[in-house]
């Protein structure tokens, strides 16, 4: 009898610890992992204001993703509403209350005192930046026509070229900078760089003349997306720029305006 009750006694616990066993089970999830990143709102360009003074932000040109997959949204945002109307806010704190404050852009930068750090290198970002979002365009690149395009072939010998010159200044300049196409005083067009948030605009600088293209190479404007790949951005750089900008700056920039006297 006693081992009776026994193997009865048996078969209930083994009958208990199984269908615990199946509860268990049941009570397993499988959470499945996040296949996107989720991404971050971006801003409005349109809400970005400098300061008062006597410098205003440009607009920018198109959305901040835009110029996707080339260069990405964080990117565009972070150099435009940070960056770019830093300078802006600079500029015009330090120029407040002096003879610069009625002065154009370009009369600033052609005047210059290169000692004066604070306006050299806030005018020269201010402008900079301008041309640089100017120049560039969603679903562009491809290569210009027209006078544009027969100055660079007699300037340079060919289109290539010219892209090869542009691509060795913009990956040979040391730290950040700048790489330049430029209508130099005789009209002709050359190739170069600068250091820093110089340009050929101010006295002394090693490429001289009125530029038309410029190409920023500080990590702020590549870093996020290509890190230590410079020369990946400055490829991507050409899928983007609008030549249509950049020969109607040629045209005004092969013929200035006389001087007032």
């Amino acid at each position: 009898m006693k081992k009776t009750q026994l193997f009865i006694s048996s078969l209930v616990l083994a009958f208990v610890l199984q269908s615990c066993n199946k509860e268990k089970k049941l009570d397993e999830v499988q959470v499945p992992l996040p296949t996107t990143e989720e991404k971050a709102p971006m801003g409005n360009p349109d809400d970005v204001a400098a300061e008062p003074g006597a410098f205003k932000m440009m607009k920018l040109p198109y959305a901040y993703d835009a110029l996707e997959p080339h260069i990405d949204a964080k990117t565009v945002e972070i150099h435009y509403s940070k960056h770019h109307v830093g300078y802006v806010n600079n500029l015009n704190k330090a120029i407040a209350g002096t003879e610069l404050e009625k002065q154009t852009i370009e009369e600033i930068l052609s005047k210059l005192d290169l000692e004066n750090k604070v306006v050299r290198n806030n005018a020269g970002g201010y402008y900079n930046h301008n041309l640089y979002w100017e120049i560039m365009a969603p679903k562009k690149g491809g290569e210009p026509t027209g006078a544009l395009a027969e100055a660079i072939n007699k300037d340079f010998g060919s289109f290539e070229t010219f892209k090869t010159q542009l691509t060795e200044a913009a990956t040979k300049q040391f730290g950040s900078g700048w790489a330049w196409l430029v209508v130099d005083k005789t009209g002709k067009l050359v190739v170069g760089s600068t250091p820093n948030q110089d340009n050929p605009l101010m006295p002394n600088m090693s490429i001289s003349g009125t530029p038309i293209l410029g190409l920023d190479v500080w990590e702020h404007a590549y870093y996020l997306k290509y890190q230590n790949k410079r020369p990946d951005y400055i490829t991507a750089f050409f899928n983007l720029i609008n030549w249509d900008a950049v020969a109607k700056k040629y045209e005004a920039a092969k013929t200035p305006v006389p001087a007032v006297k």
